[in-house]
């Protein structure tokens, strides 16, 4: 495909995002479920080229601002407040989703191994942060909860990733050290903080000297998710917790850096291009359902990935469910 041709593509998804957010408000639905779906109907048109997408160009492009922007929007009192929970349903929930769907899938799937079946439990734990936010939202739920879970949301993918990279490890060389993957994730996690706060600190020492150019200083808040996360990920600690570090910290020491006018102007600019990168990831996640069905297809029918995709969304939903209820309760 020529570079005329992606771009006609690229503007097509465009139109289809703009159409099927408008059909979902109208019909009240969560945009992220119509936008899969409708990437899946995109998908299945014959003639369409179909979406490939390289995961390390997703990552870099895709998930810093998306991470940024949504911890620059949570209240930091809100969420210190609500910090046990959070780090609970994080890595606790995430961990014993992975561990119940493996199982699952390496009893009910044949041929797939443990290691197999810790990558899918590592792919499917994690839960979107935008996803959640906007489900949540659309739930009426109590604050706290909407809070917690949009926490959990911003803290779990690193959590995800860990348990991802040493599943993959694992099925690759066929070996695993748990005390490995521990000092990894620790690694990780605390570096990817380390690294989020450094970072936030240097950049809110340069916004001071930005004032009174909103659009510089906006630019520089998109450059600083980036920045944050690519400098975490090249001594090996979590981006993603490195990201929402900074977001959280740049949230709460923004009314003291920007002026007025540049938060006014930021929070549009900001939820525009948040929404578009939600909605291209998400239409595009659908536009790749093609390839998938038809290279899982070759030994298996549609009514056995239709059992098993059900099945492993109970397992995950039930596990979830069952695990949010109880802060719920402690905060009564």
């Amino acid at each position: 495909m020529d570079s005329v041709h992606a771009f006609e593509l690229v503007l097509g998804l465009l139109v289809a995002i703009v159409a099927l957010t408008a059909l979902a408000e109208k019909f009240a639905v969560p945009y992220p479920i119509a936008l899969v779906l409708g990437g899946l109907g995109l998908a299945l048109i014959p003639g369409l080229p179909e979406a490939r997408l390289n995961p390390e160009l997703v990552f870099i492009l895709f998930l810093p601002p998306v991470l940024y922007g949504a911890a620059w929007s949570t209240s930091w009192r809100d969420f210190r407040r609500n910090l046990r929970p959070i780090v609970l349903l994080a890595c606790g929930l995430t961990f014993f989703t992975t561990v119940v769907v493996a199982l699952a899938a390496h009893a009910l799937i044949p041929g797939l191994t443990l290691a197999g079946g810790f990558v899918l439990g590592a792919i499917v734990s994690p839960p979107d942060a935008a996803a959640a936010t906007s489900i949540a939202q659309r739930l009426g739920l109590p604050r706290r909860i909407v809070t917690i879970l949009e926490g959990e949301s911003l803290v779990n993918d690193a959590m995800g990733l860990v348990l991802y990279k040493f599943a993959v490890a694992a099925v690759v060389t066929g070996a695993f050290s748990l005390p490995a993957a521990v000092g990894e994730f620790f690694y990780a996690g605390l570096g990817g903080v380390a690294v989020g706060l450094g970072l936030g600190w240097l950049a809110g020492q340069a916004q001071i000297r930005l004032r009174h150019v909103p659009a510089v200083e906006i630019l520089f808040t998109l450059l600083t998710a980036y920045a944050v996360y690519l400098a975490a990920e090249a001594i090996h600690v979590s981006g993603v917790l490195a990201a929402v570090t900074a977001g959280l910290y740049g949230g709460w020491i923004g009314p003291e850096r920007l002026s007025a006018e540049t938060r006014i102007q930021g929070v549009a600019v900001w939820n525009m291009f948040i929404f578009l990168l939600n909605g291209l990831i998400f239409i595009l996640i659908g536009l790749q359902l093609r390839g998938v069905l038809f290279g899982v297809m070759s030994d298996r029918s549609w009514m056995q990935l239709a059992f098993l995709g059900g099945l492993f969304s109970f397992v995950t939903i039930d596990r979830s469910s069952r695990r949010t209820e109880r802060p719920a309760v402690a905060g009564r």
